[in-house]
């Protein structure tokens, strides 16, 4: 692979260093990158914000990493300020308004440079547009009006500028320069609005050679972008399952996150996913910062941990292509403990599936749902796809109605089968109240496992219905999403014990993560949060098993730690872990 064994390690260097950069400055600042870690590969830059590298630069900056060992691609961030002498046209972040000549003419001659002086180049996620000029509005009236859409809304028509800025301005001029370059792009972390501004994965996947996945996270109180920090892992699924294969990496950054291991997770979350190439943004943002010795110290550990591990696999959920809903909803499952990954075609094989008011963007979701579970499947949908589908034939499958009620409380009741099949309740209480669509449901048609309340009054939580050969599951979430941080652990426990992932499901508060694999191996980590502490946690292992093996771990004999069972029963066996927030540990499980 490269300096590591199960991934390249990457950075990214923007223009203005390409501009700048002297042969002395740039080698004392790699200097203090080989102190910490060992790169395999540059993405050099030569232009953003119309800043232009000339050929002597890029060929100093080139000589000096590859005299260090270190391969170079090209990079391009499609960010331009208004050309001299013309009027300033409003664009946010200063993406390029692909309706002027001007502009598109600089975009060809900069990719043109790019196949000229690089076998491989990516673009950074700015390449979409939000012009809303005299000439954009003109034209998106004119596609609208061309194909009978009467909303006047922007998608359809960006979506297809961006598809044909893609062919005639990026690749046919770099191909026409270097007929062998590839060209990567880089896709953003904002996935649920790609196709407001043009982003087009159904297409672009069939004209570019290699996507990326930006897996960046954000403070999500101080900052816009509310991005459960799952997403560093389940985007990078999402585009593995999209084009397998042809993922190229993973792309993270040091902004807006205010506590450093808030930052290294991003880089441990990416890595579970087994990506090809781990990206760091980027070189300047980061020489002669404590984020490189911190990262550096977990990239052998890391490597280690990956050894061990197999192909992610979990409850496979279902984003069609240019979807929206319910927003990231899948992520903040995963920071709960669900076992999560993403794809955008219908998983009809898949053991488990997850669908959201994104997955109702499939016009025939519930023809496919409706097969998919009279065949045996199981499938989890939330309150918002019901919501989405109800005018479409879901009430063939459920009995659940929403209505637009509402109801708060922290009274919880669960109920679970005991070893001998009869069943027993419980009755904990959350720390908080949580907010939650009264999802109503016949009694006898359906079946709640989980409810939450206030008094008298309890709606589903968790509802189960049977429909051929299969199971339906209704989960309800909270209208303010972080609130799944609110459901006691006993909640937790009883929603996973009903979807374990390779025979395995997590006892374990909120904000816990299990990553799981194909060869009996599962990730453990519990993240970094204000008043996050030690905790014990117990993992579900379905069967009788050995014990749990911590391969990474050593006795005083040099022997791998192993966990024994905290008991067992004819279902399953119980294991307790120590958990230590910001620290992952890979098990295995030994039958």
């Amino acid at each position: 692979m490269g300096n590591y064994r199960n991934f390249k390690l990457v950075v990214y260097f923007i223009s203005q260093g390409t501009v700048d950069e002297t042969r002395e400055k740039l080698e004392n600042e790699l200097a203090f990158f080989k102190q910490h870690m060992r790169l395999d590969k540059v993405y050099l830059e030569p232009f953003r914000s119309g800043l232009f590298a000339n050929r002597d630069q890029v060929a100093l900056c080139r000589a000096v990493f590859e005299e260090n060992g270190i391969e170079v691609a090209g990079g391009i961030t499609t960010t331009i300020p208004t050309p001299a002498g013309d009027e300033p046209k409003q664009r946010l972040f200063d993406t390029f308004c692909y309706n002027d000549p001007k502009m598109t003419g600089k975009l060809k001659e900069v990719c043109a440079f790019l196949g000229e002086n690089f076998n491989e180049f990516i673009i950074d996620d700015f390449f979409f547009t939000n012009c809303t000029c005299d000439t954009c509005r003109r034209e998106r009236d004119r596609y609208n009006s061309e194909h009978s859409i009467t909303d006047g809304s922007w998608q359809a028509y960006r979506l297809d500028l961006m598809q044909r800025v893609s062919q005639e301005y990026v690749i046919a001029p770099a191909k026409a320069s270097n007929p062998n370059v590839k060209i990567t792009i880089k896709y953003p972390n904002w996935a649920e609005s790609y196709q407001e501004t043009g982003y087009n994965p159904a297409q672009q996947r069939t004209i570019f050679d290699r996507v990326y996945t930006g897996t960046e996270t954000r403070d999500y109180v101080t900052t816009d972008q509310h991005l459960p920090r799952y997403l560093s892992y389940s985007l990078m699924t999402y585009f593995e399952n999209m084009w397998p294969g042809h993922n190229g990496g993973g792309w993270f950054d040091p902004y807006d996150l205010h506590i450093t291991e808030q930052y290294l997770e991003q880089a441990y979350l990416t890595a579970f996913s087994k990506p090809k190439e781990l990206m760091m943004f980027c070189f300047q943002s980061l020489v002669d910062t404590m984020r490189v010795p911190a990262l550096g110290f977990q990239l052998d550990k890391l490597d280690d941990t990956l050894d061990h591990a197999g192909n992610p696999i979990g409850i496979s959920c279902y984003l069609p292509d240019n979807a929206q809903g319910e927003d990231n909803i899948q992520d903040f499952l995963g920071m709960v403990g669900f076992p999560i990954v993403c794809t955008p075609y219908f998983p009809e094989n898949a053991p488990t599936i997850l669908l959201t008011r994104s997955s109702a963007y499939d016009l025939d979701i519930v023809d496919k749902l409706e097969a998919y579970v009279a065949k045996g499947g199981k499938a989890i949908v939330t309150n918002g796809f019901i919501e989405a589908t109800a005018e479409r034939g879901i009430y063939r499958i459920t009995s659940v109605r929403l209505r637009g009620r509402k109801i708060s409380g922290r009274d919880y009741r669960i109920e679970t089968k005991a070893t001998n099949n009869r069943t027993y309740l419980t009755f904990p209480k959350g720390r908080e109240e949580i907010t939650v669509p009264v999802v109503e449901f016949r009694n006898n048609a359906a079946w709640a496992l989980v409810k939450v309340g206030s008094g008298q009054e309890s709606y589903g939580l968790l509802l189960k219905e049977t429909y051929g050969k299969g199971q339906m599951y209704t989960l309800t979430v909270p209208d303010c999403f972080p609130d799944v941080y609110k459901l006691p652990v006993e909640v937790l426990t009883r929603l996973h014990a009903e979807f374990p992932v390779g025979g395995v499901y997590l006892e374990a508060e909120a904000q816990t993560s299990l990553f799981v694999y194909d060869n009996d191996s599962f990730i453990v980590y519990p993240y970094v949060e204000w008043g996050a502490q030690p905790a014990f946690a117990k993992i579900h292992v379905m069967g009788r098993v050995a014990e749990l093996i911590m391969p990474l771990r050593k006795d005083h004999e040099g022997r791998p730690v192993s966990v024994k069972p905290l008991y067992t029963t004819k279902e399953e066996t119980v294991f307790e872990i120590y958990t230590m927030p910001g620290e992952y540990v890979i098990y295995q499980i030994r039958r």
